[in-house]
Formats: C-alpha cells, sequence, structure tokens
C-alpha cells in the first residue's frame, strides 16, 4: 500500500483501508482494523482488537489498544473501538476492556485527546469529548457527550460525568458529576453549572435559566438529594433539566458529587 511507510510493521492479518496512512516506525498488531482516511503519525503502536474509525489522527509514541493495566485481567478477550475523527495526540494511552467491564473501552467521534493522557480499561467515552493533557481517567468510567475534562485531572474507576460537564485541572473527581455541572478545586467540588459551554452551544436562555433554578433547589431543597431530583423531576418542563433528573436516578457504582 502507497499509505505505508517502509519501515512500519504491519503484522499478518491486520486490516488497513486503502485510503489510510501509516507512517514511520509504527507497529500494527494482527487484529487491528484502521478505517478510512486514518492517519498514523510515525512511532505509532496500535494493538490488540483494535478498531480505529474514518478520520481519526493519531500522533507520535501514542499505544493504542495494549492490554488493560488491572491485576485481574488474566488475557481474556479485549476490544478497544474508536470512532471517527478523533485526535489522538502524543503519548495518549487506550487500554482494551476486561472480563468484568463487558471486555470493551469505547470512544466516541469527534474527540480531542491531548498529550500524555489515559482512557483505561472498559470506559465508555462520548462524542465531542476533550480529555486535555496529562488527565487519567481510570477503568469502567462514563464519559457522556462534550465533556471537558481538565489537564492534571483524575478520574475515580466507576465515576459517571454527565453531558456537558467540564472539569477543571488538576482536580480528583471520587463520585457522579451531573450533566452541564462544573467541577474545580483538589478533591472536586461541584461549584455550579457550566454556563459557559451551554452558552456557547445555544442553550436558549429560558433553559438555561430553568438550569440555574434547578442546580438551586438540589442544593438547598428539603430532604435527600435523590429526593430533591424526584421533586425536581415532577416539577419541571425542561428537557435539560429532565436530562440531570435521569442521571441522578440511573443506575451508579458510586455517589454523587453535591452542590455545596
Amino acid at each position: 500500500m502507497s499509505g505505508i511507510h517502509p519501515s512500519a510493521v504491519i503484522e499478518d492479518g491486520a486490516q488497513i483501508d486503502p485510503s489510510a496512512t501509516v507512517g514511520p516506525f509504527c507497529l500494527i498488531g494482527p487484529e487491528v482494523v484502521l478505517g478510512p482516511d486514518v492517519e498514523l503519525k510515525s512511532h505509532v503502536v496500535v494493538t490488540g482488537r483494535t478498531t480505529v474509525g474514518e478520520g481519526t489522527v493519531i500522533f507520535s509514541f501514542a499505544v493504542i489498544g495494549e492490554i488493560p493495566q488491572d491485576l485481574k485481567f488474566k488475557g481474556e478477550t479485549s476490544a478497544l473501538e474508536i470512532g471517527k475523527r478523533n485526535r489522538i495526540r502524543e503519548h495518549v494511552t487506550m487500554n482494551g476492556g476486561t472480563e468484568g467491564g463487558g471486555g470493551v473501552t469505547r470512544v466516541g467521534d469527534d474527540g480531542l485527546f491531548m498529550a500524555g493522557c489515559h482512557i483505561a480499561h472498559d470506559a465508555r467515552v462520548g462524542n465531542r469529548v476533550i480529555v486535555v493533557n496529562s488527565a487519567a481517567v481510570a477503568g469502567h468510567c462514563v464519559l457522556e457527550d462534550d465533556v471537558i475534562i481538565g489537564g492534571l485531572a483524575g478520574i475515580h474507576q466507576f465515576v459517571r460525568i454527565g453531558q456537558g460537564a467540564i472539569i477543571g485541572a488538576v482536580t480528583m473527581v471520587t463520585n457522579d458529576v451531573i450533566p452541564y455541572g462544573l467541577v474545580q478545586a483538589p478533591r472536586g467540588d461541584l461549584d455550579g453549572l457550566n454556563l459557559v459551554g451551554l452558552k456557547r452551544r445555544g442553550v436558549k436562555r429560558a433553559d438555561i435559566t430553568a438550569l440555574r433554578a434547578a442546580f438551586q433547589m438540589l442544593a438547598q431543597g428539603e430532604g435527600t438529594f435523590h429526593d430533591r431530583a424526584e421533586r425536581l423531576g415532577m416539577e419541571t418542563e425542561s428537557d435539560y433539566v429532565k436530562q440531570i433528573v435521569d442521571f441522578i436516578l440511573g443506575e451508579s457504582d458510586r455517589s454523587f458529587l453535591t452542590p455545596k
């Protein structure tokens, strides 16, 4: 194939679309599938049962599809599925799944994964997610669409982060984050809503007002956090607020970051 540099090592069995480009000194494993217009810069390792979607670009020294960093992993079937048009920068690591998490790590479309960040086993990452330099997303985490993870942040295993939430730099997140939440401080305080992100997305003023009122009710209403969410769901007509309610009432292995 003309798009493969002569110094690249392509193991037998790898499936590479004719339009894909593989740069110098890359290593492609035997179960890898590279879709149309995928581009690997130099010195990229893609291994394991890994599928890379159309138009994704992977930069130098990234290691994609290696076995999980999990002592419980015993060599079972492990896969990594990466969607379309992602930008995976230098030294990024993404691991396959484990038996305990369904065996698959999934990354959506149009993400930006900046230098040195890590996506661990069995994570589910949505569309248009940004993970900034040296941030770490642990095993079994769920990052919904449009989430931003700040640099050097750490997301604890099994944590869910709702759509449109933003996590500040150098923040440790150990509990679930509601959709459109704003989290900052070293131990991850839920400090408000991602209003900048909502405005950039063109969310109507009425919905933003409803979200602000909902946040205040979750912070200061009577009863437990779960009770407030149930009451909020019965009172609101905003689809955005209903999304937060559904997230809170959904299944989770963690508790929630709650408003202060």
